[in-house]
């Protein structure tokens, strides 16, 4: 028995391991690379061959996890893909919306770098078409959460809450071969306890190995109530100066997070009603998705439920599916909250609605989630005099706001805390999926508060599973 690790190792995007367990090897995730730095690599051939994998396991639909499952189907997988049944729902609409961008962004690109007179260093061509994500939506199986599945002979796996987005799950896995058993559990990427709209995080006992993420693994968050004030504050200022708010969010559990704080808002007569544009079809579908799946929501959404309210929904809220609806937002007089993706800012509408409100001192960006290394969400949090979008040089004026609490994955204290539940020592812990300086720290951190054996994996280590 073995593990890979071939994305989400020392830095936080492009998902990917590889087990190798009883003559069959299964991937856990196959994430695509946000980060600029790394964004060769989702051009590259995988570092296998994806005609020798017999499975794929994964524990949420963000498209850091999934985003590259079209491309391994493309080049020669043929097994299946299990996955919880929202995770199944929304990692299809997230799969067909990196299609549709990439096609579009190509376009563009090929027009703007012959005006300019540059060249691409990858093929004007997308990793991945529709085409290829109708086949690997027939791929994907649908399972419960707490339902043990057999994998391949040899593996077997049981997804459980993770509380990070609808339908995210860790993954407990039982591997077997000879007479020799291990266990092992995949936190994915863990959900904050008491978070609003989900389940808190599941707990384990006890597990031969453990991989664990570090998103904030060298961070503490603000607390969870802290998010109402803060956000209430910055509407209001927004309001008065006439401005409008643009909110970079993901599509999947922040979106609807914060229209769940702005609900709540909006009851208790804290901030004023006002436009509030959601300008992303893909969170609309997400948004969907929420509705077909209340089973999943926690006692204080349940309780919104039974009173008739839902957490995603009031009065004002406007719904924009179509490119002309997105663009008359742009013309709309009065303040206005605008939710578009990408929620690192690195494609989709978002960055039309940032060039149409950076150089106007009376609007805000206001971040609600994190940005990763050589993104231009990332670049914004530093402020800069000047930003380039799409090829062209704007001033940046309008104040740059981030809310902290607002993340959906578990700080150190409350990751740290999660590991506690283990009442043994695993034979080892791996860190991954955070960027190498947290990741560092939270394995230092965990080593010095437990003495376990813990190590921070590089990009295509091989561990074996003694």
């Amino acid at each position: 028995m073995k593990i890979s690790f071939f994305g989400a190792a020392q830095n936080v995007t492009g998902s990917n391991y590889l087990l190798d367990v009883n003559g069959s090897r299964v991937l856990v995730d196959c994430g695509y690379y946000q980060e600029r730095d790394f964004r060769y690599r989702n051009h590259e051939p995988f570092p296998y061959d994806p005609i020798d994998i017999d499975a794929v396991l994964l524990t949420h639909a963000h498209l850091d996890h999934s985003g590259l499952l079209p491309k391994l189907v493309k080049h020669g997988f043929k097994g299946k893909i299990f996955c919880t049944e929202a995770s199944a729902d929304i990692a299809k609409i997230i799969m067909y919306d990196s299609a549709h961008i990439q096609e579009e962004d190509i376009k563009h690109k090929k027009k703007r770098h012959a005006k300019q007179g540059r060249k691409s260093p990858y093929p004007y061509e997308a990793i991945f078409t529709t085409e290829d994500v109708d086949a690997t939506a027939e791929m994907i199986v649908p399972v419960k959460y707490e339902q043990e599945v057999q994998v391949v002979d040899g593996l077997k796996c049981t997804f459980n809450d993770a509380g990070h987005i609808l339908g995210a799950a860790m993954l407990y896995l039982t591997m077997q071969e000879g007479d020799k058993t291990r266990t092992m559990i995949f936190s994915g990427d863990m959900g904050r306890p008491d978070a609003p709209i989900l389940c808190n995080p599941t707990t384990f006992e006890k597990a031969d190995y453990v991989v664990v993420e570090s998103t904030y693994g060298n961070r503490v968050h603000k607390p969870n109530k802290d998010i109402p004030n803060t956000l209430a504050r910055i509407i209001n200022q927004a309001h008065r100066s006439g401005g409008n708010i643009v909110v970079p969010s993901f599509a999947v559990e922040r979106s609807q997070e914060l229209l769940f704080h702005m609900h709540n808002l909006l009851i208790e007569k804290r901030i004023p009603q006002m436009p509030v544009f959601l300008d992303s079809p893909m969170a609309v579908r997400v948004t969907e998705v929420f509705h077909r799946h209340p089973e999943l929501f926690d006692e204080e959404t349940a309780a919104m439920l039974a009173r008739g309210e839902h957490p995603c929904d009031f009065p004002g809220l406007m719904l924009t599916r179509s490119v002309d609806e997105s663009k008359a937002i742009a013309v709309n007089k009065g303040s206005a909250i605008i939710i578009a993706g990408s929620g690192m800012c690195t494609g989709g509408r978002i960055k039309h609605h940032i060039k149409h409100n950076i150089e106007k001192p009376e609007s805000t960006i206001m971040f609600v989630g994190y940005q990763a290394v050589g993104t231009l969400g990332r670049t914004l949090l530093a402020a800069p005099e000047k930003i380039r979008i799409h090829g062209e040089e704007y001033t940046v004026s309008a104040r740059i706001e981030k809310i902290n609490g607002f993340s959906a994955h578990a700080d150190r204290n409350e990751l740290f805390g999660w590991i506690s539940a283990l009442k043994e020592a695993p034979r080892h812990l791996f860190v991954t999926h955070g960027e190498s300086e947290a990741a560092k720290e939270f394995g230092e951190y965990i080593n010095l508060k437990t003495g376990w054996d813990v190590s921070i994996p590089e990009y295509c280590d091989e561990q074996e599973l003694i």
